[in-house]
């Protein structure tokens, strides 16, 4: 032991003592490829397609190819590795897979200073060249991805006293999954209407965020809401945008006070105006909004309490009325001061100053009293009120009592100018039919009022019409029939819904809506009318779709109109025929005639027309049965054998008349039914004219033997029952058979030898009728059997057999009124019966007294004919023992 590691570590140290030794010459001979991995770098950008060279280890490394035997290159990791690249076993070459390298997903939590590296072992191989070689495949990022905002529509509030150059930071900037120049770079405005500007800010994480900031006073009263689109430039080249739409919502401040559209106002009244004349109505505005608008109208403390109650001021609306008489004689004018009053505002203040006219007598003066709408002599009237609608009175004054005064109107349009009842001076204008704001919108009028001195007065009155939402729109078909293919793709335009409304403005604005019976798979745009399908379609699931689409206008109330749209899907060939069941079991009694139907297979196909058509056809066993392919009706050609086959098994084809073709198949089995066609065949005995030794001294209860038959139907057909009709020999009642098993016992000892006979009925419980047969049952009642000849002559002799006493149906007979009657003619056949018996036994004594006295004499030849042969017990159990064995084959 010793002198073998001294020679191992004689050889190891001149080993390294050769390593040493060649330090010199060449240093890195001994530990180039055991000391230390070597490592490769490569770079390469992400997306590469497959294929792509990325480098060669071979060469890098400088080694030698021609050496033997050849290198060779393996990677350890290969479910990672071979993932990305592809390694070329003999070169050392590396490409990319099939599998495109996405930075983004390889590395994605990388920071842009980690970069993102695909580290690969390579092993150099065979072990006589091994080295392991870390490669590193630098992962280069590219522009392929475009910054996203998080959501498509940003809302920002800014109130409208916000001080400029404030900053609201957009809180959902955009991201973009790039690195460095690649990631978002900036963020601009498409539009910044003046008012705002971006600046970004970075963090310390290096993530940018938008500032829109305010460069100039905002107003919401000049602008509610500015909406324009952001945008996120990333630093590629060229550089990718991401969008989103940026909402700037202009909240309200209280910044604005109440103003009256008119400060000065001159109003003229006649000393004679009745109480309630309406004088004037002022108007003050706040461009704010809800609350910071609200506005009520009040005199100013410098206005005297008599002038207050003479003119009445309503504080919601501004309205002035005359609430008292005039007194001429003591004022010619007056002068009104009103205040608007806001909230948190100095009051707005306009001046009204109301003329007084004295009363005196000149030309007619004409006094418009209005009962229709009326401002600064406009008159309004709905186009919705009917014929002879009342617009105003006309009083003619300031003439003498017994002047003449003629009063008329002048103008074009559906109106008319007429004394009011009795009373004088009186006019009533109203409409002579209804009117109609789609044909004339406004209408101008003259009251002229003339005395007898040719002194004329003119009254202006305009009339405008009021646009009633009076007209539905209208469909341009009440009734679309429209068709499309099933299966059609999601968004399927059907067609585009048009209607009209003649009303102005948003009264004849018309939108479209599905009715409530649309299923829901429909769907109308609420502008252009188009109605596509949301979902595909399946005919087999409906066939035809029928709803109601509205068309509603934007009128008070609302109106509108409905279409009803008839949509037909079209079949295609999608769906293969299908049997109602998933095989078929039919059960046939056999020998069923040719021809005669088996039964139906019902098939069905969901499509319609000939794609729904349906073909059968037998793909095995049409040599003995058919089909018919009008009721799929299924037939033998021939009458059928259960018992040379009782089970077949067919395959049923259903085949489509569709374009193309489809098809199903189904399995039929055909049972056939037994039917009591076979009676039973007996087996054992094998023939009439064989028998059985029976000894002697056999005591009753033994058995003997057994029949032992089959029967080839199936069932009660075939379930087998055995009984004795007719014996030769012995006494009534010395043998019995089991019914069930065919065992044949002993009944009682054996008084006398020879043969001995039993016809044995063997029946099946076939209905309607059993089948049977008979076997003769034959026993030689003897020690032994010494003279076969003998025997076989008695077999053959033709002498009566017996009836036995209790034949086989004896105890298997119904009671009741279907009970068998036997013997019809019992009483006659007892006394025959009884006269037989008198002569047979008459026949007996004789015999018996003949036969005595011939003993006597030929005892000692008889000795010989007889056969005295005695078997041992033993032998004769043997023997039973093969018989039985021979009766259970």
């Amino acid at each position: 032991m010793f002198n073998s590691r001294h020679s191992s570590l004689s050889k190891r140290g001149g080993y390294w003592g050769l390593c040493i030794l060649l330090l010199y010459t060449s240093p890195l001979s001994c530990f180039a490829n055991f000391s230390q991995a070597k490592e490769l770098i490569y770079k390469i950008k992400e997306g590469l397609p497959r294929g792509t060279f990325i480098g060669a280890i071979g060469l890098d490394l400088n080694l030698d190819f021609t050496v033997e035997p050849p290198y060779l290159f393996s990677l350890p990791q290969k479910k990672v590795s071979e993932q990305y690249v592809n390694l070329n076993n003999t070169t050392g070459e590396l490409y990319t897979s099939a599998t495109e390298i996405d930075r983004e997903t390889l590395c994605p939590d990388n920071l842009e200073w980690q970069g993102c590296v695909l580290s690969l072992d390579v092993f150099v191989l065979p072990q006589q060249y091994f080295q392991l070689v870390k490669v590193k495949i630098f992962i280069e990022d590219v522009n392929d991805n475009r910054p996203k905002f998080p959501v498509d529509e940003i809302c920002m509030s800014v109130p409208e006293n916000t001080p400029i150059n404030a900053r609201y930071a957009v809180e959902q900037s955009a991201v973009d999954p790039d690195l460095g120049l690649h990631g978002v770079q900036t963020y601009w405005l498409v539009n910044d209407f003046g008012m705002f500007t971006l600046d970004v800010e970075e963090n310390e994480g290096g993530e940018l965020t938008p500032f829109l900031i305010v460069t100039e006073a905002l107003d919401r009263e000049t602008q509610a809401e500015y909406i324009t689109d952001i945008i996120a430039e990333d630093g590629g080249t060229p550089p990718l945008l991401g969008a989103a739409t940026l909402k700037i919502v202009i909240t309200d401040v209280n910044d604005n006070c109440p103003q009256f559209s008119e400060s000065q106002i001159n109003v003229t009244l006649h000393g004679n105006t009745t109480k309630g004349a309406h004088l004037a109505r002022l108007h003050a505005f706040d461009p704010d909004l809800g609350a910071n608008a609200q506005i009520s109208y009040a005199y100013s403390e410098r206005v005297p309490r008599d002038t207050r109650s003479l003119f009445h001021l309503d504080r919601i609306t501004g309205v002035i009325k005359l609430a008292g008489k005039i007194d001429t004689g003591t004022a010619t004018f007056y002068k009104l001061t009103i205040l608007a009053n806001g909230p948190g505002c100095i009051p707005a203040v306009a001046t009204v100053t109301v003329n007084i006219i004295k009363v005196v007598t000149g030309p007619p003066a004409v006094i418009p009293r209005y009962i229709a709408p009326e401002k600064d002599g406009v008159v309004t009237i709905k186009e919705s009120e009917p014929a002879f609608s009342p617009i105003a009175f006309f009083t003619v004054k300031n003439i003498d009592t017994n002047q003449r005064v003629d009063c008329h109107l002048e103008g074009t349009g559906p109106f008319r100018l007429g004394p009011y009842q009795l009373f004088k001076n009186e006019y009533l204008l109203e409409t002579t039919e209804p009117l109609d704001y789609e044909k004339t919108q406004e209408y101008e009028l003259i009251v002229v009022a003339k005395n007898a001195r040719e002194l004329v007065i003119k009254t202006f009155l305009k009339v405008q019409v009021l646009d009633e939402n009076d007209n539905a729109p209208v469909f341009q078909q009440s009734l679309v029939k429209l068709s499309v293919e099933e299966n059609n793709p999601p968004n399927t335009f059907l067609t585009q819904l048009q209607a009209t409304d003649q009303d102005s403005e948003g009264r004849g604005e018309v939108i479209y809506l599905l009715g409530g019976d649309a299923p829901g798979i429909f769907v109308v745009d609420r502008v252009t009318g188009v109605l596509t399908v949301a979902t595909s379609l399946d005919r087999e699931e409906k066939e035809t779709y029928r709803f109601i689409v509205r068309a509603v206008d934007q009128g008070t109330p609302r109106r509108e109109s409905i279409a009803t749209v008839v949509l037909t899907v079209e079949d295609r060939n999608d769906n293969s025929p299908r049997f109602i069941n998933k095989d078929f079991t039919f059960f046939v009694p056999e020998n069923f005639p040719g021809y005669g139907e088996i039964g139906v297979l019902s098939v069905t196909d969901a499509d319609a027309g000939e794609n729904g058509w349906v073909a059968l056809s037998i793909l095995n066993g049409s040599d003995i049965f058919m089909i018919d392919t009008g009721r799929g009706a299924l037939r033998a050609k021939t009458s059928l054998d259960r018992e040379q086959q009782g089970t077949y098994q067919l395959w049923i084809e259903a085949v489509d008349g569709g374009e193309p073709t489809l098809s199903c198949i189904t399995m039929v089995t055909v049972l056939l039914l037994d039917v009591n066609d076979n009676p039973p065949i007996v087996l054992f005995p094998q023939s009439n004219q064989s028998y059985m030794l029976v000894l002697p001294n056999t005591l009753p209860g033994t058995s003997i033997t057994e029949v032992y038959a089959v029967d080839k139907d199936t069932g009660m057909n075939a379930v087998i029952a055995y009984s004795i009709i007719k014996r030769k020999g012995g006494e009534p009642g010395s043998f019995a058979i089991d019914p069930e098993t065919g065992n044949i016992t002993l009944k009682r000892e054996l008084s006398n030898r020879g043969l001995y006979s039993l016809l044995v009925k063997v029946s099946d419980h076939g209905q309607p009728e059993p089948l049977y047969s008979t076997v003769m049952v034959n026993f030689f009642v003897n020690e032994t059997v010494s003279n076969e000849s003998y025997i076989q002559s008695l077999l053959t002799r033709e002498a009566d057999i017996e009836v036995e006493e209790r034949p086989w149906y004896i105890g298997q007979m119904r009671d009741g009124p279907e009970r068998y009657e036997l013997f019809p003619c019992q009483p006659v056949l007892i006394a025959l019966s009884v006269t037989s018996v008198g002569l047979f036994f008459l026949v007996v004594i004789l015999t018996s007294y003949i036969c005595c006295k011939r003993f006597k004499k030929h005892r000692k030849k008889r000795s010989e004919v007889e056969i005295p042969l005695k078997m041992k017990n033993d032998s004769m159990k043997v023997v039973n023992r093969k018989l039985r064995q021979i009766s259970n084959i």
